[in-house]
């Protein structure tokens, strides 16, 4: 039996707000009850278990706060409270929250930004965190970790777009592994810019014995490798145009002949591309067939760039430092906090690829335990400019303070009580200093 989708209670009475969010509710999942009035809202809350409560502070019977503060006088089991509130009623916003409310958020607000706190505050853990938790924690993976399952269920062809380097295989191999029984079904990768177009051809559909000199014997392609699980075919664009039209071909009839054969082979599987060029600018210069983009291009995921998401930078450079002492059997380093704010500041060309690389030669190179911005950023490579400890304490303190915040909110997966918990402060502290610090930027959820 399929579980009950969670239920959200939405308290709005715009038309076009409420609207609005029961179609972006209902795109992530949730059901929604959507009342107009604190008094209708009061009353299905008496009979009605919600995951969450998504109120407008303004109301056209009741106050929200209002509300809030008669449905706790009357003891009820509450579920968590989320205000949407106006930018200039802040105060009341964070005394609802000393009251007991779960969060808020101010207007304008973006969609993408109150579902992570729906989700992060009613204990709901998106669709494929805990299956993914290698893509990183922050806001834009996580985005992407929770459309993995759904993906894996109902879509055979996923482009996969961004820089060399940022984890586009490592992407499709989370997907694959959300499939239902993927434990045992195959993931086979290739590079289709790595090889010439008559060695691509023989590594996509086979061969037979004897098709060609050096064909020793009957050899299976990776279509029929993957069958009954994933293909994952990197730097597609990459691809000549005579192989567009075989791999076009493969595609629409889910058939292959062997180089040399001349027998059909059905084969059924996930399809997965990845490339870190504009195929869309491509079909424009001819270089890309249209007809193949369309085919590939049913459902894009588009990862951003390291630089783009700073909240994974520490987490990944500590996850790199434990496997590194997993393997070598050595105690793990750290990184000096100037050298993580370096790491913080700094471009990253190359994105995930470019740090792991940073992190595991730094390793071999120190003997010690702590890796200094000297060591990273060795081989030329431009250090960033981080505050200097004797040229302005302040400045140095602060940084030091918010790289220490976004380090604890990367441990504690930007859940906010765990997080000030853990850093002894309050909740309230702990919101004071991530707008005080511009850590909002990097916060799932926060307001602009």
């Amino acid at each position: 039996m399929t579980a009950a989708p969670p239920r959200l209670c939405l308290v709005e009475d715009d038309e076009i707000m409420g609207e609005s969010l029961c179609d972006r509710f209902d795109l992530d999942g949730f059901a929604c009850d959507w009342h107009k009035t604190a008094s209708s809202a009061m009353a299905s809350l008496e009979r009605t278990h919600y995951a969450a409560v998504v109120s407008d502070v303004r109301l056209p019977d009741l106050p929200g706060d209002e509300m809030f503060a008669r449905l706790k006088a009357v003891k009820l089991p509450l579920p968590p409270f989320i205000f949407i509130t106006a930018f200039g009623a802040i105060d009341t916003a964070v005394r609802l929250m000393k009251q007991g409310a779960a969060d808020y958020i101010t207007k304008p607000f973006d969609l993408d930004a109150l579902m992570e706190k729906i989700r992060l505050q009613a204990a709901i853990t998106p669709p494929g965190m805990r299956e993914a938790p290698g893509l990183g924690y922050s806001p834009a993976m996580r985005r992407i970790a929770a459309m993995l399952p759904r993906l894996a269920r109902h879509a055979n062809a996923i482009l996969i777009t961004g820089e060399s380097g940022a984890g586009k295989e490592k992407v499709a191999l989370e997907l694959h592994q959300s499939a239902a029984g993927s434990g045992s079904d195959p993931f086979v990768a290739v590079n289709c810019g790595a090889l010439t177009e008559s060695l691509l051809e023989a590594e996509l559909f086979g061969y037979e014995k004897g098709a060609f000199t050096g064909a020793l014997r009957t050899k299976k392609g990776v279509f029929e490798q993957a069958h009954g699980g994933t293909l994952f075919l990197d730097e597609i664009g990459e691809m000549p145009l005579t192989m567009q039209v075989k791999l076009l071909r493969a595609i629409q009839d889910r058939r292959i002949v062997r180089v040399g054969g001349e027998t059909p082979i059905a084969v059924n599987l996930r399809l997965i591309c990845a490339t870190h060029r504009d195929l869309k600018q491509m079909v424009e210069q001819g270089t890309f067939r249209e007809d193949l983009f369309y085919r590939v291009n049913a459902i894009q995921l588009k990862i951003p760039p390291l630089r783009e998401r700073k909240g994974d930078i520490l987490w990944f450079a500590g996850m790199f430092l434990e496997q590194f002492a997993v393997q070598h059997g050595m105690r793990r380093k750290t990184i000096h906090p100037a050298a993580e704010l370096a790491l913080l500041d700094y471009p990253w060309p190359g994105n995930v690829r470019e740090l792991k690389h940073m992190i595991e030669r730094a390793c071999i190179l120190v003997p010690g335990d702590v890796l200094e911005t000297n060591v990273l950023f060795e081989d030329g490579l431009p250090a960033p400019t981080v505050p200097a400890p004797d040229a302005d304490l302040s400045q140095y303190l602060q940084s030091c303070e918010r790289r220490y915040i976004i380090n604890a909110l990367n441990r504690h997966a930007w859940r906010m009580g765990d997080t000030a918990l853990a850093l002894g402060i309050s909740r309230k502290n702990l919101w004071e200093k991530i707008r005080k610090l511009g850590i909002q930027a990097e916060l799932p959820g926060v307001a602009q």
